[in-house]
């Protein structure tokens, strides 16, 4: 390689070590997301790893590169591709997933499977391979707010996940009638979680969604002993009864060593038709709770009669209303939770690769 090439190499890397990956707290080349660039007549074309499924976040990320490449001379004309490659957390789990996120709320009533089925489908839409744990046995509306009644046949002894707006679901809801409650002590319970996470053909995905019941009962214990978990999403209201639940909820998730990625606030406001407000549940609770517990606030989701319209028509509202403000307020915290997923699981990246040519 000529002296020519390699001061070209190295600003090449200069430049791209300018520019910071939030979620990986580095620069693109400390972080190892550069996988390969190629330089042939003042063309550059430059290939990078994308560590949240976010189309916002991956042009905000193109838009830095695009400006520190620009202020090379050598260059003409730039070309900047993505590889979604979101971190493996290492957590062992007996099935190919990279990270496991448990949704849950201190209480009912919150609008927690609201969150985890708009929060699987958002990170589906932005290219991640997604399942969605129904683990609700005894509330499992996850089929209603997917438009799906049943599960495909099993295969090898094992069942396979139904699947909706490029998400696998998984529920007991497919497994016994309409209407049937369920009357299970913890053996039961502990039993047919197990089940779900091991006798499952999920395959390889990048996040698998564990809609929790509400409470701290058994369900998520036995969540946590069969799935390590990478981290946990509280759901709450503002108001001070659900902010006094959520904090047991985080409490317990401490208590079994599982990381708390943030707090969401549901029904956080309702737009009135004039513009203003109208805070119907309390203001700020969310917020403060997090401030609290020193934890990330993920996100306050707005009151909108189209998030049930939605969820009673099995069509989400991230796919019936994608442009509406509680649509973009559901992508917001999915993009939020990615990029603390990727900021606990990330791993060092291999050598880059650089081909210059005459």
């Amino acid at each position: 390689m000529s002296d020519s090439e390699n001061s070209l190499e190295a600003r090449l890397l200069e430049a791209l070590a300018t520019v910071q990956e939030p979620s990986a707290g580095q620069d693109l080349v400390s972080a190892g997301l550069v996988r390969e660039m190629t330089v042939q007549g003042g063309r550059l074309r430059c290939r990078l790893s994308l560590l949240v499924p976010d189309e916002d976040y991956r042009q905000s990320l193109e838009a830095q590169v695009r400006q520190a490449l620009q202020r090379l001379r050598q260059v003409s004309q730039i070309g900047v591709d993505f590889e979604l490659r979101v971190p493996d957390d290492g957590r062992p789990r007996g099935q190919p997933i990279r990270n496991a996120i448990a949704v849950a709320s201190g209480k009912g009533g919150v609008g927690k499977t609201t969150v985890a089925v708009n929060l699987a489908v958002a990170l589906a839409q932005g290219g991640a391979r997604v399942g969605l744990l129904d683990a609700d046995v005894y509330g499992p509306n996850v089929p209603i707010m997917l438009g799906v009644d049943k599960m495909p046949p099993p295969q090898e002894g094992k069942m396979v996940p139904a699947e909706a707006f490029g998400v696998r679901l998984v529920s007991i809801a497919f497994m016994v009638p309409p209407g049937q409650p369920l009357i299970w002590r913890g053996p039961m319970l502990h039993s047919a979680i197990r089940q779900f996470v091991t006798d499952v053909r999920w395959g390889e995905m990048d996040y698998l969604i564990v809609d929790l019941p509400p409470g701290t009962g058994d369900a998520p214990l036995s969540v946590a002993q069969t799935l390590p978990l990478s981290g946990a999403v509280i759901v709450t209201l503002p108001q001070q009864v659900s902010l006094a639940d959520a904090r047991r909820g985080l409490g317990m998730f401490r208590a079994m060593d599982v990381p708390v990625f943030g707090v969401v606030e549901n029904m956080s406001f309702l737009q009135l038709p004039d513009g203003s407000r109208m805070d119907v549940f309390g203001e700020g609770g969310g917020r403060t709770l997090a401030e609290e517990a020193g934890v990330v606030f993920l996100g306050a989701i707005p009151m909108d009669p189209v998030v049930r319209q939605a969820s009673d028509s099995g069509v989400p509202v991230v796919i019936s209303h994608p442009d509406s403000p509680v649509a973009q307020a559901f992508r917001k915290v999915a993009r939020e939770v990615a990029t603390r997923v990727a900021a606990a699981a990330l791993q060092q990246g291999a050598p880059i690769p650089i081909e210059i040519e005459d």
